[in-house]
Parts: structure tokens; sequence; C-alpha cells
């Protein structure tokens, strides 16, 4: 782990006389090789007058052998897999369908137009299930209603899945079992013996009145720069490869969405609040990537495209970290080798969209759904905006991630999960630096993940406070 690393060398101190006249040890960086893989998240030519119902179609199409091989792998390889259009009343089979969830609660347009219908505006809600949501499966044909050993409330629009049982009451199909397509096969992690580290960093919240935050902010870049700590966390921070900036760099308070409603003789001379924030974070990414790779993926709070897969920064932005070309500019989601070990994760947006439509609250249990769903974001488009793909559903998982990583989480969570050809997988949940002071880091080499966490002065603190760095 980092912090025995770092431990290593307890002996030196930062209050002693220096050993001999020269400037002391020179601790070089850890170097890898690196490939980014999101060419499938890359949209081309922007084109918004397709129908949404072709990427629902392309999921299914993709979707569909790999689940009747799972469903034969299950049930055996006699079991009746049928359409819905040749369902027989009372027979036992297999359907491979797409899940629609009809909740009453879910915001509708025509909800929100509440002067037209005389109807009160609907309040916030942390969730929009209820007992009265109801199961759907879908094929390109056909529909029918869900009922039995299925879980309504865990289970969310978009869901690719095979289910086993028959149609009996009142058409409805009575469910005995249901499976996922489970992970995808893995590609082997090279085995290395030297330590080698990502530094996971999500939800920067640049642009807001937290002064505390900026102070953790700077104590992150002075630790990963080594001009932080004594020789042995140099040594340590020297062994840190590369650094993952994951979402929301900007604060949510940067979007002014009053300022296009305003009159222009208000906002002449006003300058939009994420100029500042771009600005702050130019500085930041400057002094990072002088000394180590930087990979920056846009969040929802940040100024790029809305719908995912968000497409990364443009350069122009940086005027003074892009002349380094260590910084990488990627996508939402973003998917990348390095030496060996495959990357893939989003800035937060399908996880938190999945918690508001199921029963499900902790981020790492729903990164672990739609790992075994082999779908980044089931939810698009239904919920969760995205471009209307119509040959393809690049968000549909080929190949099982060594590393599976979610931002903005409102705390840290790890988990190494096995799937059942071998596969093993870190999962990580990223939390949002701005409210806990806390990054991740990956041991490549070994698929440990720990916190580190920079604590600062505050208001609420007394005077015998003390700035602290803790792993």
């Amino acid at each position: 782990m980092f912090s025995d690393i770092v431990a290593k060398n307890e002996a030196s101190s930062l209050l002693c006389r220096p050993a001999c006249e020269d400037q002391g040890p020179v601790f070089e960086r850890t170097s890898l090789a690196y490939s980014p893989c999101s060419e499938r998240f890359t949209v081309g030519e922007r084109t918004f007058s397709r129908q949404y119902a072709h990427i629902y179609a392309a999921r299914l199409m993709q979707m569909r052998p790999l689940l009747s091989e799972r469903a034969q792998q299950k049930w055996g390889s006699d079991v009746l897999i049928r359409k819905l259009c040749d369902l027989q009343t009372g027979e036992q089979c297999c359907i491979v369908g797409t899940l629609f969830k009809r909740m009453e609660l879910q915001p509708s347009i025509l909800k929100e137009i509440s002067d037209e219908h005389n109807l009160l505006p609907q309040p916030a809600r942390a969730k929009y299930i209820s007992e009265t949501d109801e199961l759907i499966l879908e094929d390109e044909l056909q529909r029918i209603k869900l009922e039995g050993k299925i879980d309504r409330d865990k289970c969310v629009t978009g869901s690719v899945i095979a289910i086993y049982g028959a149609e009996k009451n009142e058409g409805k199909f009575t469910v005995e079992e249901f499976c996922m397509a489970d992970l995808p096969p893995q590609t082997q992690r090279p085995m290395v013996t030297s330590d080698r580290f990502v530094l996971l960093v999500s939800g920067l919240g640049l642009g807001s009145s937290q002064a505390d935050s900026m102070l953790g902010l700077q104590l992150l870049v002075d630790m990963v720069t080594g001009q932080l700590g004594n020789q042995g966390e140099q040594s340590g921070a020297a062994k840190i490869s590369r650094v993952l900036l994951a979402g929301n760099l900007l604060s949510q308070s940067t979007q002014d969405k009053d300022a296009s409603t305003k009159p222009k003789y208000l906002t002449k001379k006003t300058q939009a609040g994420s100029v500042e924030a771009i600005c702050l974070l130019d500085e930041l990414l400057c002094q990072l990537a002088a000394s180590v790779p930087v990979d920056v993926m846009p969040g929802h709070h940040d100024p790029t495209n809305y719908t995912l897969p968000q497409q990364p920064f443009h350069r122009c932005m940086f005027p003074l970290s892009s002349v380094y070309p260590t910084l990488q500019l990627v996508s939402n989601p973003h998917q990348a080798n390095i030496d060996g070990v495959r990357l893939l994760g989003t800035s937060g947006q399908n996880v938190c969209d999945i918690q508001r439509y199921s029963s499900m609250d902790s981020h790492l249990e729903i990164l672990e759904d739609t790992l075994r769903l082999r779908h980044l974001a089931p939810t698009a488009p239904d919920t969760l905006g995205c471009y209307p793909f119509y040959q393809r559903d690049p968000f549909i998982l080929e190949e099982c991630p060594h590393v599976y990583f979610s931002g903005n989480a409102p705390t840290f969570d790890s988990k190494l999960l096995k799937g059942p050809d071998g596969q093993e997988v870190l999962l990580v949940t990223i939390p949002q630096f701005s409210s806990t002071q806390t990054a991740c880091l990956v041991n490549l080499s070994t698929l440990a993940c720990e916190p580190i966490s920079f604590s600062a002065f505050s208001a609420d603190d007394d005077e015998e406070s003390e700035m602290n760095v803790s792993h």
C-alpha cells in the first residue's frame, strides 16, 4: 500500500540538518505505457433527427446472443427460448428482452406544464419509486407485464435480461428466475512486483465559496508533485504514475441559468462564473502536468455537452497546461490501458440516475449491478440524456476492465469483485473532493485501493487545529 511505502523512510525528518551540502536525493517518477481506448465514445457528425428507438433495438440485438448463451448455462442447453410473439399460455420458457418500468412519480414534461393543466408542480424527490410501479418486458415486436420473483424496485428501465417462467394470469408473465449477462471476458493482467499507483480524484468544485477545499486541493497538488512531506513521502509520490480527474471540476454555482433570461443591459459588464473557475483549473493542471501525466474527464457541471458520452474539453480552454504533452483531455465515459491494466469509468451521472429510479442507495452496489448487466448506462436515454445512436450501443461492455470506477460519490468505497470465469475487477467509488477532501490511490500491481485525505484549517476548528495528510 502507499502508506507502507511512505513509512519505510520514517527516520528522515523535515526538522533536521541536511546530511550533506548537496540538494539531496532525486526521485524519478515511474513511467508507464499508456494507450487510450475511448474511440467508441467519440461522436463524429452530430445529428439529432433520429428516433431513440434505434438505440434500444441495437442494444437488444447485441445483447440477445449473450443472454441466450447465459440462459442455457443456467437453465440447461434444452431450455426453450421464445420471442413474445411466439409465447403460449402455460408454457415454461425463457424470454430475452428489455425492461421498462412504468413509474407514476417519474418526472414528465406534460406534468411540469402545470399552468395548462391546472395542476400543482411536482415536488422535488430523492427517489421516484412507489408501490404502483409496474415492470414490463419488451422485445422487437411486443411487450408483456411481469410478476413473480423479480425485484421491481431494484430494476431500472433499459436493462436487458433473460427471464424464465410462464404466461399465466390475465396475460401476465410469472417470473420464476431471471439472469443477467454477467461479467464480460477479461484479458489477463500482467504480473508486476513493483508498486505503481494511479490517483483518482473527482468533484473538485472550483468556483465555489469554500476556501478550505482550495487549501486541501493545493495540498493534493503539492503531494503529487513532490513538494510536500519528507523524503519518504516524496519517494512514495514518485510512484504515482498518473492522475485521473473524474468530472465536476467546476462547482454547480458557476452555472448561472438566469443569465440567458436577463436583459442585456444588466449583463453587459458581467462575466460568467465558469470563466474564472476554468482559469483556476488551468493553473492547477499546469502544476500537475509539469510533473505527472493527467487525464481530465468532463462532468455534469462542466462546460461541455450535456448528453452522454460527453466529449473532451477543448484545448483552447487551457492555454497554460495544454502546452504539456502529459495533459490528456478525454471523454466521459473514459477507458484506457495503463501498462496492461484496463481502466473504465464515468463521472457518476449513470450511477446517480440509477439511484434515483431504483431502491439501491449504495454507489458501489449500483456499480456492480451495471457491470453484471454489461451496460454502463441502462437508464439512457429514458431518464439520462445520451446521443441517439442507431447502429450500435457504445455503452455495452464487450471487455471486462480491471479497474471500474465512478466519480462524485458521497463517500469512498471499494471492492474486489471476482467473476465466474476468473475475472478480477476493482470497483471504486471516488468521493467528491470538495466536500470530503479525499482522493483514491489504486495500486495497479495488486489492485489494492486506499483513500488519501487532506484536512485543512476550518472556521469551526480550534487553535490547535493543524493541516494533515492521512493515508
